[in-house]
This record gives C-alpha cells, structure tokens and sequence, in this order.
C-alpha cells in the first residue's frame, strides 16, 4: 500500500472513529440512557481515569497472556504445518486431531486447563496458545500446500532436498497465508485471555471485569472493554505492520 492510500485510510478510519463517539455520546445523553444499559463515552473516559492504575496492570497482564500464548501457539501451529509438509503420512494422523480438538469451543476447555494448570498466568497462556495454534496451523498448510508442483519438481531436478524445498520455495509461498492467520489470531488472542480470566484468575481485565460486575459498577466494566479493545488494535496494527514489512511484494 502506497503512503498516500494509506494516509488516506488512517483518515477515513479516524473519521469514522469520531462519528461513532460523537453519535453514541448524543444517543446515551439525548435518551439519558442508564449505565447498565449504555453509559456516555464520557462517562467512561473518565472511569478510565479514575481507575487508571488498576485498569492499565490489569490490562498489561491480560496483555502477556495473550502474546505469549500467541508465541507459543504460532510456532506449534507453523511447526505442525511445517511437520506434515515434510513427512506427509502424518497429516492423516495430525489433522484429524487438530480438528476434534479445536471443534469444541475454546471456553469449554477452560475448566479442565484451569484445574490442570491452575488459575495463575500458565492457564490463561495455554488456552491462548490452543486457541491460535489451529488457526495458524490452517493458514501455514493452506499456504504450504498451493505451491507450484511444476516448481517442486524443478528444484527436485537440480538436486534440492526436502528441506532446501521447504525455506526457498514452500515457505516464502506461504508466507502471505502465514502472516494472515497471526494477524487474524491477535483478536482471538486477547479475547480468549480475557474469557478464561472471567472464569478465574488473579489479576487482568477479565478479572476487573467479573469484580465490576459483581459490584454493578457497569461503566468500570465498559472502561476495561475500553482497555481490551485498545490492545486487541495496538496488538493488530503491530502484526499487520510487521506483515506488510515482512511480505513486501503482496
């Protein structure tokens, strides 16, 4: 993307930032909405304020939680993908597993990961790294398998290896694939940390949030969605720059 468009983009969706505060703020004031119901984007700006301190810890541990069960995960679902490209038999054995595991929703799990691992950090990590290593594991197959078998064979003929294969032609191919599926499993990454919060743990947003509700303090609790949505795009806009760096030629 060239810088003008981009500029451009940044400008449209800055726009379009304001327009939907301005249109909520005029809806929760003009109806004089009730906070359980939808509170002013004022009135939350300022409970950020007020609990800044608690909101940003919170939102810093919520936030290790999700990039390291995002590190983890990639590198399990690339190696899984990596695994069957270079020992094919195996993909009737792995898929198949990855599949039933990853057909039951990630919050059913929680439980069992919570009683394994505890209600610390390791949890949180876990079901964060189950969450995106399915979706990296499909994004790295799909764009290892739509290689060129003309290519292969070319190589092949030259005298290349499996190997030799993989990281100039198999890799490089899929890496516009690869770089979609961590740019999509950032969302996920946060918002699987903070549900699996909720359902027990010490600190983080998921935490700030079932407390909040507890104490039926709503608009603390859209304060700490506040927080959440901010990282998940910080965490977005990282990859996604990292991804036009790294695949310069798409």
């Amino acid at each position: 993307m060239s810088a003008p468009k981009s500029s451009r983009a940044l400008q449209r969706g800055a726009l379009g930032m304001v327009l939907l505060v301005v249109a909520w703020e005029g809806v929760a004031r003009g109806f004089n909405l009730p906070a359980y119901t939808l509170p002013s984007v004022s009135a939350i700006l300022g409970s950020i304020f007020d609990h800044r301190s608690t909101l940003f810890l919170a939102g810093a541990y919520t936030f290790a939680e999700a990039l390291s069960g995002y590190v983890i995960g990639a590198l399990i679902g690339i190696g899984l993908a990596v695994v069957i490209t270079l020992i094919p038999m195996t993909r009737n054995a792995i898929v198949p597993v990855a599949t039933s595991i990853n057909s039951v929703p990630v919050v059913a799990w929680s439980p069992l990961i919570l009683l394994w691992f505890g209600i610390g950090m390791p949890s949180k990590v876990v079901m964060v790294a189950l969450a995106v290593s399915f979706t990296v594991f499909l994004s790295a197959l799909a764009g290892l398998d739509r290689v060129d078998r003309r290519s292969v064979d070319l190589m092949r003929s030259f005298g290349a290896g499996r190997l030799a294969i993989l990281f100039r032609l198999r890799l490089p191919t899929a890496l516009p694939l690869i770089a979609a599926g961590l740019r999509v499993s950032t969302v996920r990454a946060v918002i699987v940390a903070i549900v699996t919060e909720m359902l027990g743990a010490y600190d983080g947003l998921g935490w700030v949030i079932y407390q909040a509700v507890l104490q039926v303090d709503f608009v603390k609790v859209w304060s700490a969605i506040f927080i959440a949505s901010a990282a998940s795009l910080a965490f977005f806009g990282l990859v996604g720059l990292a991804e036009r760096r790294l695949v310069f030629w798409k």
